[in-house]
């Protein structure tokens, strides 16, 4: 006879993604607001810091392929937070670099960022988020888990 399998509750993976899925679908809806999605925001604050970056470059360190980079790049490029400029040293390859537009719009992405991260865990002591950050940066990198969450 087979043992009884343990309630879906009985999972911590099935708490965490219920509290995953809300803060994503949360933070997902306040970015339409800006017309930007999540994928597009993890482009748009990667590049704020980097200046420009060459597609390939951006693409290791998101973790996303460079057809995916490029994709975001094009709609980015179309909705005027991203440019795309020949690069300084070889004439071949180009980089990706904001906006004036783009470079402007990060920060109150930002501020939505935290508005979401604030309606989620601000209830939490520093104590008890400090802890929890820990614990999660702990299992990210005892499994070597690398790309940036997009969806």
């Amino acid at each position: 006879m087979l043992p009884t399998p343990a309630p879906l509750t009985g999972h911590l993976g099935y708490w965490l993604r219920l509290v995953s899925n809300q803060v994503s679908h949360s933070f997902a809806r306040r970015l339409a607001e800006h017309d930007v999605t999540t994928a597009e925001w993890v482009v748009l604050r990667e590049l704020y810091d980097a200046q420009a970056l060459a597609p390939s470059r951006l693409a290791d360190r998101l973790g996303l392929t460079r057809g995916a980079v490029s994709k975001l790049a094009d709609r980015l490029i179309a909705k005027a937070l991203l440019a795309r400029a020949a690069h300084e040293s070889d004439g071949r390859a180009h980089t990706l670099a904001l906006t004036p537009r783009g470079r402007a719009l990060v920060p109150a992405l930002a501020a939505t960022a935290d508005a979401n991260d604030a309606q989620f865990f601000g209830h939490l002591a520093p104590d008890q988020r400090r802890a929890l950050e820990e614990t999660l940066r702990e299992i990210v990198a005892r499994q070597g888990l690398s790309a940036h969450p997009i969806d």
